[in-house]
Protein backbone atom coordinates (compact mmCIF):
# COMPACT_ATOMS: atom_id res chain seq x y z
CA UNK A 1 0.00 0.00 0.00
CA UNK A 2 1.12 3.61 -1.07
CA UNK A 3 1.52 6.50 1.31
CA UNK A 4 -0.91 8.19 -0.11
CA UNK A 5 -3.41 5.04 0.34
CA UNK A 6 -2.88 5.36 3.91
CA UNK A 7 -3.04 8.85 4.53
CA UNK A 8 -6.39 8.81 3.29
CA UNK A 9 -7.26 5.78 5.27
CA UNK A 10 -6.24 8.03 8.28
CA UNK A 11 -7.49 11.01 6.96
CA UNK A 12 -11.23 9.28 6.81
CA UNK A 13 -10.67 7.93 9.77
CA UNK A 14 -9.97 10.96 11.92
CA UNK A 15 -12.74 12.87 9.64
CA UNK A 16 -15.15 9.55 10.53
CA UNK A 17 -14.12 9.71 14.37
CA UNK A 18 -14.93 13.88 14.00
CA UNK A 19 -18.14 13.49 12.30
CA UNK A 20 -19.24 10.74 15.01
CA UNK A 21 -17.81 13.01 17.80
CA UNK A 22 -19.89 15.84 17.09
CA UNK A 23 -22.75 13.94 16.43
CA UNK A 24 -22.76 11.53 20.01
CA UNK A 25 -22.30 15.70 21.48
CA UNK A 26 -25.27 16.80 20.10
CA UNK A 27 -27.16 13.95 20.98
CA UNK A 28 -26.01 14.44 24.81
CA UNK A 29 -26.57 17.73 24.16
CA UNK A 30 -30.05 17.03 23.21
CA UNK A 31 -30.43 14.64 26.01
CA UNK A 32 -28.82 17.02 28.46
CA UNK A 33 -31.45 19.29 27.72
CA UNK A 34 -34.10 17.42 28.35
CA UNK A 35 -33.07 16.03 31.87
CA UNK A 36 -32.64 19.86 32.25
CA UNK A 37 -36.07 20.39 31.97
CA UNK A 38 -37.28 17.16 34.02
CA UNK A 39 -35.43 18.15 36.62
CA UNK A 40 -36.65 21.48 36.87
CA UNK A 41 -40.42 20.40 36.02
CA UNK A 42 -39.55 17.87 39.13
CA UNK A 43 -38.41 20.72 41.38
CA UNK A 44 -41.47 22.67 40.14
CA UNK A 45 -43.77 19.98 41.25
CA UNK A 46 -41.69 19.46 44.33
CA UNK A 47 -42.59 22.93 45.53
CA UNK A 48 -45.85 22.63 44.75
CA UNK A 49 -46.34 19.74 46.39
CA UNK A 50 -44.13 21.38 49.49
CA UNK A 51 -46.82 24.04 48.88
CA UNK A 52 -49.57 21.98 49.30
CA UNK A 53 -48.15 19.80 52.03
CA UNK A 54 -47.98 23.46 53.82
CA UNK A 55 -51.22 24.31 53.06
CA UNK A 56 -52.89 21.27 53.59
CA UNK A 57 -50.90 21.09 57.23
CA UNK A 58 -52.59 24.42 57.80
CA UNK A 59 -56.07 23.76 56.96
CA UNK A 60 -55.66 20.55 59.13
CA UNK A 61 -55.01 22.74 61.65
CA UNK A 62 -57.64 24.39 60.97
CA UNK A 63 -60.15 21.89 60.95
CA UNK A 64 -59.01 20.36 64.53
CA UNK A 65 -59.36 23.99 65.62
CA UNK A 66 -63.08 24.17 64.64
CA UNK A 67 -63.51 20.50 66.36
CA UNK A 68 -62.70 21.70 69.35
CA UNK A 69 -64.68 24.49 68.89
CA UNK A 70 -67.64 21.72 67.58
CA UNK A 71 -66.81 19.77 70.43
CA UNK A 72 -67.41 22.52 72.75
CA UNK A 73 -70.51 23.50 70.54
CA UNK A 74 -72.33 19.87 71.09
CA UNK A 75 -74.25 20.64 74.08
CA UNK A 76 -75.50 23.85 72.95
CA UNK A 77 -76.43 22.20 69.06
CA UNK A 78 -78.08 19.32 70.85
CA UNK A 79 -80.17 22.27 72.79
CA UNK A 80 -80.52 23.90 69.39
CA UNK A 81 -82.31 20.62 67.64
CA UNK A 82 -84.92 20.05 70.26
CA UNK A 83 -85.88 23.31 70.29
CA UNK A 84 -86.23 23.24 66.46
CA UNK A 85 -87.95 19.63 66.64
CA UNK A 86 -91.11 21.51 66.65
CA UNK A 87 -90.36 23.36 63.02
CA UNK A 88 -89.18 19.98 62.24
CA UNK A 89 -92.39 18.58 62.53
CA UNK A 90 -94.40 21.56 61.10
CA UNK A 91 -92.09 21.25 58.28
CA UNK A 92 -92.59 17.66 57.85
CA UNK A 93 -96.63 18.93 57.65
CA UNK A 94 -96.00 21.62 55.47
CA UNK A 95 -94.21 18.80 53.05
CA UNK A 96 -96.96 16.69 53.35
CA UNK A 97 -99.51 19.73 52.54
CA UNK A 98 -97.05 21.18 49.33
CA UNK A 99 -97.23 17.20 48.14
CA UNK A 100 -101.31 17.25 48.67
CA UNK A 101 -101.28 20.68 47.03
CA UNK A 102 -98.97 19.48 43.79
CA UNK A 103 -101.24 16.63 43.83
CA UNK A 104 -104.10 18.43 43.68
CA UNK A 105 -102.51 20.38 40.71
CA UNK A 106 -101.64 18.07 39.00
CA UNK A 107 -105.56 17.03 38.85
CA UNK A 108 -106.31 20.27 37.92
CA UNK A 109 -103.73 21.01 35.55
CA UNK A 110 -105.49 17.79 33.83
CA UNK A 111 -109.05 19.44 34.02
CA UNK A 112 -108.24 22.26 32.59
CA UNK A 113 -106.61 20.48 29.99
CA UNK A 114 -109.91 18.54 29.34
CA UNK A 115 -111.92 21.49 29.55
CA UNK A 116 -109.40 23.46 27.06
CA UNK A 117 -109.93 20.34 24.79
CA UNK A 118 -113.72 20.63 25.28
CA UNK A 119 -113.33 24.59 24.49
CA UNK A 120 -111.33 24.04 21.62
CA UNK A 121 -114.32 21.60 20.34
CA UNK A 122 -117.01 24.60 21.18
CA UNK A 123 -115.01 26.88 19.47
CA UNK A 124 -115.09 24.42 16.58
CA UNK A 125 -118.58 24.31 16.02
CA UNK A 126 -118.97 28.05 17.11
CA UNK A 127 -117.15 28.85 13.92
CA UNK A 128 -119.02 26.31 11.77
CA UNK A 129 -122.08 27.41 12.90
CA UNK A 130 -121.11 30.98 12.41
CA UNK A 131 -120.07 30.19 9.00
CA UNK A 132 -123.24 28.66 8.55
CA UNK A 133 -125.33 31.58 9.74
CA UNK A 134 -122.94 33.65 7.59
CA UNK A 135 -124.07 31.46 4.45
CA UNK A 136 -127.38 31.52 5.09
CA UNK A 137 -127.54 35.51 5.88
CA UNK A 138 -126.67 35.38 2.52
CA UNK A 139 -129.97 34.54 1.04
CA UNK A 140 -132.97 37.56 0.77
CA UNK A 141 -135.69 35.40 2.24
CA UNK A 142 -133.33 33.73 4.96
CA UNK A 143 -131.93 37.76 5.94
CA UNK A 144 -136.24 38.73 5.02
CA UNK A 145 -137.57 36.17 7.99
CA UNK A 146 -134.33 37.25 10.19
CA UNK A 147 -135.84 40.43 10.46
CA UNK A 148 -138.96 40.30 10.92
CA UNK A 149 -138.18 37.46 13.76
CA UNK A 150 -135.90 40.46 15.23
CA UNK A 151 -138.81 43.01 14.79
CA UNK A 152 -141.22 41.11 17.09
CA UNK A 153 -138.58 40.54 19.11
CA UNK A 154 -138.40 44.07 20.37
CA UNK A 155 -141.58 44.82 20.03
CA UNK A 156 -142.69 42.04 22.47
CA UNK A 157 -139.51 43.67 24.51
CA UNK A 158 -142.02 46.92 24.49
CA UNK A 159 -144.42 44.92 26.10
CA UNK A 160 -146.72 44.92 23.57
CA UNK A 161 -148.95 41.97 22.59
CA UNK A 162 -149.85 40.53 18.83
CA UNK A 163 -153.05 41.41 17.30
CA UNK A 164 -153.78 43.89 20.30
CA UNK A 165 -151.24 46.83 20.22
CA UNK A 166 -149.54 45.74 16.82
CA UNK A 167 -150.55 43.40 13.51
CA UNK A 168 -148.33 41.49 11.47
CA UNK A 169 -148.54 40.96 7.45
CA UNK A 170 -151.59 43.56 6.92
CA UNK A 171 -152.33 44.08 3.55
CA UNK A 172 -154.22 46.87 2.61
CA UNK A 173 -154.39 49.01 -0.72
CA UNK A 174 -151.18 51.90 -0.83
CA UNK A 175 -149.17 53.79 -3.67
CA UNK A 176 -149.71 55.42 -6.20
CA UNK A 177 -151.36 53.02 -8.65
CA UNK A 178 -153.64 51.25 -5.59
CA UNK A 179 -151.88 47.84 -5.57
CA UNK A 180 -151.53 45.81 -2.60
CA UNK A 181 -149.20 46.62 0.05
CA UNK A 182 -147.86 44.18 2.64
CA UNK A 183 -146.26 45.57 5.50
CA UNK A 184 -144.02 43.97 7.85
CA UNK A 185 -145.89 45.37 11.06
CA UNK A 186 -148.48 47.74 11.50
CA UNK A 187 -148.76 49.38 15.17
CA UNK A 188 -151.82 50.48 16.67
CA UNK A 189 -151.30 53.99 18.13
CA UNK A 190 -154.15 55.42 20.66
CA UNK A 191 -157.07 57.55 18.55
CA UNK A 192 -156.85 54.78 16.39
CA UNK A 193 -153.73 55.56 15.14
CA UNK A 194 -151.27 52.91 13.24
CA UNK A 195 -147.30 53.69 12.41
CA UNK A 196 -146.40 51.23 9.62
CA UNK A 197 -142.73 49.59 10.12
CA UNK A 198 -140.81 46.81 7.82
CA UNK A 199 -138.09 45.09 8.48
CA UNK A 200 -134.71 46.00 5.75
CA UNK A 201 -131.22 43.43 6.19
CA UNK A 202 -129.14 45.12 3.60
CA UNK A 203 -126.45 42.55 4.02
CA UNK A 204 -124.26 41.22 1.16
CA UNK A 205 -121.97 43.90 0.77
CA UNK A 206 -121.62 44.63 4.71
CA UNK A 207 -120.48 41.29 5.36
CA UNK A 208 -118.19 41.12 2.57
CA UNK A 209 -116.53 44.30 4.19
CA UNK A 210 -116.24 42.89 7.01
CA UNK A 211 -114.28 39.35 5.95
CA UNK A 212 -112.38 42.12 4.20
CA UNK A 213 -111.76 43.69 7.77
CA UNK A 214 -110.75 40.45 9.31
CA UNK A 215 -107.86 39.66 6.90
CA UNK A 216 -106.87 43.06 6.83
CA UNK A 217 -105.44 42.78 10.09
CA UNK A 218 -102.80 40.20 9.18
CA UNK A 219 -100.78 41.81 6.31
CA UNK A 220 -99.24 45.37 6.38
CA UNK A 221 -97.78 47.68 3.49
CA UNK A 222 -99.43 47.79 -0.11
CA UNK A 223 -101.68 44.37 0.25
CA UNK A 224 -102.99 45.97 3.17
CA UNK A 225 -103.78 49.61 1.93
CA UNK A 226 -105.60 47.38 -1.20
CA UNK A 227 -107.51 45.75 1.43
CA UNK A 228 -108.86 48.83 2.55
CA UNK A 229 -109.45 50.48 -0.15
CA UNK A 230 -111.63 47.78 -1.07
CA UNK A 231 -113.06 47.58 2.47
CA UNK A 232 -114.04 51.06 1.80
CA UNK A 233 -115.84 50.27 -1.60
CA UNK A 234 -117.83 47.54 -0.31
CA UNK A 235 -119.13 49.92 2.69
CA UNK A 236 -119.96 52.14 -0.11
CA UNK A 237 -122.02 49.87 -2.07
CA UNK A 238 -123.72 49.30 1.39
CA UNK A 239 -124.80 52.25 1.61
CA UNK A 240 -126.26 52.61 -1.51
CA UNK A 241 -128.13 49.10 -1.02
CA UNK A 242 -129.99 50.68 2.29
CA UNK A 243 -130.70 54.17 -0.16
CA UNK A 244 -132.48 51.89 -2.58
CA UNK A 245 -134.63 49.93 0.10
CA UNK A 246 -135.55 53.75 1.44
CA UNK A 247 -136.50 54.27 -2.27
CA UNK A 248 -138.76 51.42 -2.40
CA UNK A 249 -140.49 52.01 0.52
CA UNK A 250 -140.88 55.76 -0.36
CA UNK A 251 -142.45 54.41 -3.70
CA UNK A 252 -145.00 51.73 -1.61
CA UNK A 253 -146.61 54.88 0.68
CA UNK A 254 -147.62 52.33 3.15
CA UNK A 255 -148.71 55.13 5.71
CA UNK A 256 -151.53 56.15 2.62
CA UNK A 257 -153.47 52.21 3.15
CA UNK A 258 -152.74 52.46 7.37
CA UNK A 259 -155.83 54.15 9.28
CA UNK A 260 -154.49 57.55 10.71
CA UNK A 261 -150.94 57.25 10.31
CA UNK A 262 -148.53 60.01 10.08
CA UNK A 263 -146.36 60.44 6.39
CA UNK A 264 -143.90 58.06 7.52
CA UNK A 265 -142.80 54.76 7.47
CA UNK A 266 -140.23 53.15 9.77
CA UNK A 267 -137.26 51.24 8.34
CA UNK A 268 -136.13 48.49 10.74
CA UNK A 269 -132.15 47.32 10.49
CA UNK A 270 -132.03 44.35 13.40
CA UNK A 271 -128.35 45.02 13.51
CA UNK A 272 -126.62 48.35 15.01
CA UNK A 273 -123.39 48.05 13.27
CA UNK A 274 -125.58 47.50 10.07
CA UNK A 275 -126.74 50.74 10.37
CA UNK A 276 -123.85 52.84 11.89
CA UNK A 277 -121.49 51.48 9.01
CA UNK A 278 -124.18 52.57 6.26
CA UNK A 279 -124.46 56.44 7.57
CA UNK A 280 -120.62 56.14 8.30
CA UNK A 281 -120.32 55.56 4.36
CA UNK A 282 -123.15 57.73 3.59
CA UNK A 283 -123.43 61.07 5.77
CA UNK A 284 -126.53 62.18 4.15
CA UNK A 285 -128.08 59.04 4.48
CA UNK A 286 -130.55 60.10 7.45
CA UNK A 287 -131.12 63.18 5.49
CA UNK A 288 -132.19 61.56 2.08
CA UNK A 289 -134.93 58.90 4.28
CA UNK A 290 -136.53 61.75 6.21
CA UNK A 291 -136.84 63.41 2.78
CA UNK A 292 -138.46 60.61 1.61
CA UNK A 293 -140.81 59.87 4.35
CA UNK A 294 -138.87 57.32 5.63
CA UNK A 295 -136.99 56.51 9.09
CA UNK A 296 -134.53 54.42 9.59
CA UNK A 297 -134.11 52.76 13.36
CA UNK A 298 -132.10 50.25 15.00
CA UNK A 299 -133.65 47.88 17.45
CA UNK A 300 -132.76 50.45 20.58
CA UNK A 301 -134.10 53.35 18.69
CA UNK A 302 -136.92 51.46 17.81
CA UNK A 303 -137.40 49.80 21.08
CA UNK A 304 -137.66 53.68 22.62
CA UNK A 305 -140.19 55.18 19.52
CA UNK A 306 -142.15 51.86 21.21
CA UNK A 307 -141.56 52.59 24.55
CA UNK A 308 -143.39 56.06 24.27
CA UNK A 309 -145.93 54.26 22.08
CA UNK A 310 -146.98 51.95 25.06
CA UNK A 311 -146.97 55.17 27.30
CA UNK A 312 -149.28 56.92 24.86
CA UNK A 313 -151.20 53.86 25.30
CA UNK A 314 -151.48 54.06 29.21
CA UNK A 315 -152.22 58.19 29.19
CA UNK A 316 -155.04 57.52 26.81
CA UNK A 317 -156.30 54.44 29.30
CA UNK A 318 -155.86 57.20 32.10
CA UNK A 319 -157.87 59.53 30.39
CA UNK A 320 -160.74 57.58 29.12
CA UNK A 321 -160.83 56.44 32.90
CA UNK A 322 -160.40 59.84 33.94
CA UNK A 323 -163.48 60.44 31.86
CA UNK A 324 -165.86 58.09 32.52
CA UNK A 325 -165.51 58.74 36.30
CA UNK A 326 -166.56 61.93 35.35
CA UNK A 327 -169.84 60.97 33.74
CA UNK A 328 -170.04 58.89 36.79
CA UNK A 329 -169.62 61.31 39.44
CA UNK A 330 -172.01 63.99 37.15
CA UNK A 331 -174.46 61.30 37.26
CA UNK A 332 -174.48 60.22 40.60
CA UNK A 333 -174.25 64.08 41.76
CA UNK A 334 -177.91 64.30 39.76
CA UNK A 335 -179.19 60.99 41.74
CA UNK A 336 -178.40 62.28 44.99
CA UNK A 337 -179.85 65.79 43.89
CA UNK A 338 -183.15 63.58 43.38
CA UNK A 339 -182.52 61.44 46.43
CA UNK A 340 -182.45 64.83 48.10
CA UNK A 341 -185.83 65.79 46.93
CA UNK A 342 -187.42 62.93 47.83
CA UNK A 343 -185.98 62.87 51.42
CA UNK A 344 -187.13 66.41 51.82
CA UNK A 345 -190.66 65.04 50.60
CA UNK A 346 -190.60 62.05 53.38
CA UNK A 347 -189.62 64.45 56.02
CA UNK A 348 -192.58 66.71 55.57
CA UNK A 349 -194.95 63.73 55.19
CA UNK A 350 -193.27 62.18 58.40
CA UNK A 351 -193.54 65.62 60.53
CA UNK A 352 -197.48 65.47 59.34
CA UNK A 353 -198.22 62.33 60.61
CA UNK A 354 -196.46 63.04 63.84
CA UNK A 355 -198.54 66.21 64.54
CA UNK A 356 -201.77 63.92 63.45
CA UNK A 357 -200.34 61.20 65.91
CA UNK A 358 -199.75 63.61 68.96
CA UNK A 359 -203.58 65.17 67.76
CA UNK A 360 -204.79 61.50 68.67
CA UNK A 361 -202.69 61.17 71.56
CA UNK A 362 -203.90 64.17 72.94
CA UNK A 363 -207.12 63.20 72.25
CA UNK A 364 -207.02 60.00 73.81
CA UNK A 365 -205.54 61.36 76.79
CA UNK A 366 -207.96 64.31 77.11
CA UNK A 367 -211.10 62.34 76.37
CA UNK A 368 -211.23 58.73 76.52
CA UNK A 369 -208.27 58.03 79.24
CA UNK A 370 -210.32 59.72 82.22
CA UNK A 371 -213.69 58.20 81.00
CA UNK A 372 -212.34 54.78 80.98
CA UNK A 373 -210.34 55.19 84.16
CA UNK A 374 -213.40 56.07 85.67
CA UNK A 375 -214.98 52.67 84.39
CA UNK A 376 -211.55 50.58 85.75
CA UNK A 377 -213.25 51.96 89.02
CA UNK A 378 -215.50 50.35 88.74
CA UNK A 379 -214.18 46.77 86.94
CA UNK A 380 -210.32 46.24 86.81
CA UNK A 381 -210.96 43.51 83.86
CA UNK A 382 -211.56 46.04 81.68
CA UNK A 383 -208.21 47.29 82.13
CA UNK A 384 -206.79 44.82 79.99
CA UNK A 385 -209.28 45.77 77.42
CA UNK A 386 -207.80 49.19 77.19
CA UNK A 387 -204.23 48.27 77.84
CA UNK A 388 -204.67 45.98 74.67
CA UNK A 389 -205.55 48.99 72.54
CA UNK A 390 -203.09 51.35 73.46
CA UNK A 391 -200.85 48.86 72.89
CA UNK A 392 -202.21 48.13 69.48
CA UNK A 393 -201.66 52.17 68.81
CA UNK A 394 -198.12 52.02 70.17
CA UNK A 395 -197.46 49.03 67.58
CA UNK A 396 -198.97 51.51 64.80
CA UNK A 397 -196.44 54.51 65.68
CA UNK A 398 -193.91 54.93 63.28
CA UNK A 399 -190.58 53.58 64.25
CA UNK A 400 -188.26 56.22 66.06
CA UNK A 401 -191.04 58.83 66.08
CA UNK A 402 -191.94 59.72 69.88
CA UNK A 403 -195.27 61.59 70.83
CA UNK A 404 -195.94 64.87 72.27
CA UNK A 405 -197.81 64.42 75.27
CA UNK A 406 -199.00 67.60 75.97
CA UNK A 407 -201.59 66.73 78.79
CA UNK A 408 -199.89 64.60 80.79
CA UNK A 409 -200.30 66.58 84.00
CA UNK A 410 -204.42 66.91 83.59
CA UNK A 411 -203.82 62.90 83.38
CA UNK A 412 -201.60 63.09 86.75
CA UNK A 413 -204.40 65.12 88.19
CA UNK A 414 -207.37 63.07 87.58
CA UNK A 415 -205.50 60.01 88.45
CA UNK A 416 -204.89 61.57 91.76
CA UNK A 417 -208.53 62.74 92.09
CA UNK A 418 -209.80 59.52 91.47
CA UNK A 419 -207.73 57.63 94.08
CA UNK A 420 -207.14 60.33 96.92
CA UNK A 421 -210.67 61.82 96.63
CA UNK A 422 -209.59 65.13 95.44
CA UNK A 423 -211.55 66.76 92.83
CA UNK A 424 -208.29 68.95 91.32
CA UNK A 425 -204.44 68.34 91.29
CA UNK A 426 -201.75 70.39 90.24
CA UNK A 427 -200.85 69.74 86.20
CA UNK A 428 -197.46 69.89 84.93
CA UNK A 429 -197.24 70.14 81.31
CA UNK A 430 -194.00 67.95 80.19
CA UNK A 431 -193.60 69.55 76.67
CA UNK A 432 -190.70 67.14 75.70
CA UNK A 433 -191.69 64.70 73.04
CA UNK A 434 -191.10 60.47 74.12
CA UNK A 435 -192.68 57.21 73.91
CA UNK A 436 -195.18 56.24 76.96
CA UNK A 437 -196.71 52.77 77.55
CA UNK A 438 -200.59 51.83 77.89
CA UNK A 439 -199.63 51.39 81.57
CA UNK A 440 -198.13 54.92 82.29
CA UNK A 441 -200.98 56.20 80.64
CA UNK A 442 -203.40 54.46 82.52
CA UNK A 443 -201.33 54.98 85.78
CA UNK A 444 -200.01 58.08 85.46
CA UNK A 445 -196.65 57.15 86.37
CA UNK A 446 -194.75 58.52 83.54
CA UNK A 447 -191.68 60.85 84.58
Amino acid sequence: MSTTAALLVVLAFVLGCAVGAFLVGRVLRLRTGELRAELDDAIERLGSTTTELAAAAAQRDLLQQHNRELSGRTSTDHDVLRALAPVAEKLTQVQQQVGLLERDRVEQYGQLARQLEEAREVDARLLSTTHSLAGALRSNSARGQWGEVQLRRVVEAAGMLSRVDFLEQVSFSAGDDGERARPDMVVQLPGDKQLVIDAKVPLSAFLAAQELSSAADGPAGAEGGALDVRRAELLRQHGKALRAHIDALARKKYWEGAANSPELVICFIPVESVLSEALRADPELLDYAFSRNVALASPVSLLGILKGAAFSWRQAVLTDNARELFDLSKQLYERLGTMGGHVTRLGASLKTSVERYNSFVGALESRVLPTARRIGAFDSASLDVIDAAVDGAEGARPAGQSADVSVLGAARAQRAGAQGGTSQAAATIDATPRSLTAHELLDGTAG
